[in-house]
């Protein structure tokens, strides 16, 4: 006997880029006459090949990438941050050092910036106090002018330097610079702003895409179906012989992403033969992180007009941190963009059959 199967449609992209340890060194309070801050980053893994680059935030929005021979880059992942990707350099660490050990953050970067001029990030933390790091959700996306993707940086077992027994130099050209501090202390001690994770997960959820979307087939009743490719697996819920979408999860070396709707999300390919001339349908999602970061939640509504589906999702509700002491609850409470700046996006995607049955999709993201 020969069993009926379904196609699903699936039109969300969650992907994950790895990375080992990351590090923002903020001076923006003393800025330089064009940076005011550094990100050291370091990879090993083989998406990326193994080394150091640094990004140099500019006054003007715009970030500057100086990163080692031995990486492969995709210059369209810079484009994320503020306004866009300013320079791409290869270049020739003298220093390139940036562990975490149990005293904290040693760290020193020595490089020629597209200046000319010697830059020099030194940072040895000394503070015997053992540490308590938490899970953020880094406000990336707030600066980004025209996003191609929704930007969710995860920052697990993150920190910030605590200020006690800290040294720490920032030298470009012939100036030093001061290091921004928090202005509020955490875990009863003094912090910089400058602040890291050595388990950061990079992902980007649904870049713009035009192009062929292709479907997956499913069993009836068959509750869950992995795609390998994807690293994904898609949790079904059927209805009246219609499989939607409950659940999307996305896994990885940290730990899982969950993209779940609280009314599953259609059947796209069944309402696109529906005679009705328009349809709607609404519901809502959360993508859940690790339980120390918390979820991102909001709307998404499914309109069909004729012969074209329109999918919309706006993250309204925004960031859900958990914070686990007093301080964190104060900060989130008074620095409102770290839960508010995914409520000003919106993704878009349009849907619809050419004359050979292939199903295109136009989506993109914009700030509202």
């Amino acid at each position: 006997m020969i069993k009926v199967k379904y196609p699903v449609i699936n039109p969300f992209k969650i992907d994950v880029s790895p990375m080992e340890r990351l590090l923002l060194v903020n001076f923006e309070k003393d800025p330089d006459s064009v940076y005011m801050g550094f990100e050291p980053q370091v990879f090993n893994d083989g998406v990326h090949g193994k080394g150091h680059l640094v990004i140099g935030w500019r006054l003007d929005g715009k970030v500057d990438v100086y990163h080692e021979a031995s990486l492969s880059l995709d210059p369209e992942t810079y484009n994320i941050t503020g306004k866009g990707l300013g320079n791409m350099v290869e270049t020739d660490f003298i220093k390139a050092l940036y562990e975490v050990d149990e005293l904290g953050v040693q760290a020193s970067y020595e490089f020629e910036d597209l200046h000319h001029r010697m830059v020099k990030v030194i940072l040895k933390e000394n503070f015997t106090k053992k540490r308590k790091p938490f899970g953020l959700l880094a406000p990336m996306g707030a600066a980004a002018e025209n996003p191609f993707s929704m930007p969710l940086v995860l920052l697990h077992d993150f920190y910030f330097v605590r200020k006690k027994s800290t040294e720490i130099h920032i030298h470009i050209g012939e100036k030093s610079h001061q290091a921004d501090e928090l202005p509020l202390p955490i875990d009863g001690s003094k912090m910089l702003f400058t602040r890291y994770s050595p388990k950061p997960l990079i992902v980007t959820f649904n870049p713009a895409f035009d192009g062929i979307v292709t479907s997956t087939e499913v069993e009836p009743e068959k509750g869950r179906i992995t795609l390998p490719e994807d690293e994904v697996d898609l949790e079904i819920e059927w209805v009246d012989r219609s499989p939607r979408i409950k659940r999307i999860i996305r896994k990885n070396n940290i730990h899982p992403l969950i993209l779940e709707f609280t009314e599953a999300f259609p059947d796209i390919l069944g309402l696109m033969k529906e005679d009705n001339f328009k349809t709607i349908v609404k519901g809502g999602f959360s993508i859940q992180f690790h339980p120390s970061i918390g979820s991102v939640g909001g709307e998404y509504s499914v309109e069909k007009i004729h012969d074209q589906i329109k999918i919309t999702l706006i993250p309204s509700k925004g960031w859900h941190p958990r914070p686990t002491k007093l301080s964190l609850f104060i900060l989130y409470n008074v620095a409102k963009i770290f839960k508010s700046w995914p409520k000003t996006y919106e993704w878009t995607a349009l849907l619809k059959e050419d004359e050979e049955g292939r199903l295109f999709m136009q989506s993109k993201w914009k700030r509202t």
